[in-house]
Formats: C-alpha cells, structure tokens, sequence
C-alpha cells in the first residue's frame, strides 16, 4: 500500500457536563480524592487519545451490532486497526492526547474556592443501601470531575492509502455524532460525561 494523503483533523471537545476520566487512586492520601481524574505532569487534566478512540470505536460497533474488532465492517477495521487473522487492517487514524485550552479556562472565571484543585471540581455521591433506603456506611466518595464548559483540544491524523475504497472521513464523523448524543469517561448514566465534540479544521499533506 502506498501513503496518498494524509488528514489533519482539529477541534475542540468541550465539556457540557462534568467529565471524569480516572487516573488512578489517592484515597490513602489524608484528605486525598476517592476517584481523581488523569492528569498530566503539571497537574492539568487532559483526555487520552486512546479514550476517544477508545468510545468511538464502541459506538460505531454498537450501531453495527458488532461486539468485538474480527465482526467490525472494513471501514471500522481500517479505520481503527485490527490484528484479527484473516482480517488483519493497518490503521489508518492516530488520535492525539486532548489537552485542556488552560487560556479559554482562565476565562470561565470559577470560584477558586469551589474548585478541587486549580482545574477540576469535586462531587459527593452516596452509595445507597437498597434495604434500609439510606445512604450505606463508608459509602461517601468524593469524584474528581473536569467542569461544565471546559474545552479540550483534539487532533486526529487520518491516513488514506491507494488501496482505501472506503470514506473513512465520513465514517469519523458518524462516530463523533454518536459522541455528542452519548457520554465520555465514567458515570455516564448518572449525567457526566456529556460532551459536544466538533471539527474546527481540516487540511492535507502529500499529493494523491
């Protein structure tokens, strides 16, 4: 297969409900959050390219019906790869890391004093025992959360080979129309998550 184009995909995700991607506990940490979310090594929440990747791929399949990547259409599996014998696909999309836009966060102007740390906000949630209709012992946690209104930068490179038949651009942008009607990261059904996902820009290099 011969490289014929490749696809610079930019936006901007941005938050409409909170967003929590976990990175790992700190609940042994006195006063430590119970569920943080992932950060960089500056402290500065961000989305992993392999979470958006990660549910678009889930979504798709879902719409497909297909449960698992050897089930996936061509289109899927070139699109996201796939290793299975008999229908190995090289993939064509490379999904950067999403970073926080720290300038448009400065302007949203949040009460410091309600924030968890300088980017995120905290949420209490109760685990409730069914029996007795109170809340159980022990089961306050306190979740991370990225808050409502916070953009994040996306990149996606899309490679298109002499071979491709298919509209894998087309197929992109069915999934991140699915995005914006579902969720991202966790606690989706109990209202995070909710995203709106948008192409701002798009540009090729090579020649065809």
């Amino acid at each position: 297969m011969k490289l014929v184009q490749k696809h610079i995909i930019q936006g901007t995700i941005t938050v409409k409900t909170g967003l929590h991607i976990g990175g790992g506990k700190s609940s042994l940490d006195i006063g430590g959050l119970d569920a943080p979310v992932i950060k960089t090594a500056k402290g500065i929440p961000y989305i992993p390219g392999s979470s958006i990747k990660g549910k678009l791929r889930s979504l798709l399949g879902m719409k497909e019906g297909s449960s698992e990547p050897k089930t996936d259409s061509e289109p899927l599996r070139q699109l996201f790869g796939c290793s299975e014998k008999g229908k190995e696909e090289k993939t064509r999309a490379i999904f950067r890391d999403a970073y926080l836009d720290t300038e448009q966060f400065k302007t949203l102007n949040f009460n410091k004093d309600l924030l968890a740390t300088e980017y995120t906000e905290e949420k209490y949630e109760n685990v409730i025992d069914r029996v007795q209709g109170k809340a159980k012992n022990g089961g306050l946690r306190q979740m991370e959360r990225v808050p409502a209104d916070t953009v994040f930068l996306f990149e996606i490179i899309l490679n298109q080979y002499d071979e491709d038949r298919e509209n894998l651009l087309e197929t992109l942008e069915k999934g991140i129309d699915l995005l914006n009607n579902d969720y991202l990261g966790g606690s989706g059904t109990r209202g995070y998550g909710q995203v709106k996902m948008e192409i701002l820009s798009q540009k090729k290099l090579l020649n065809e």
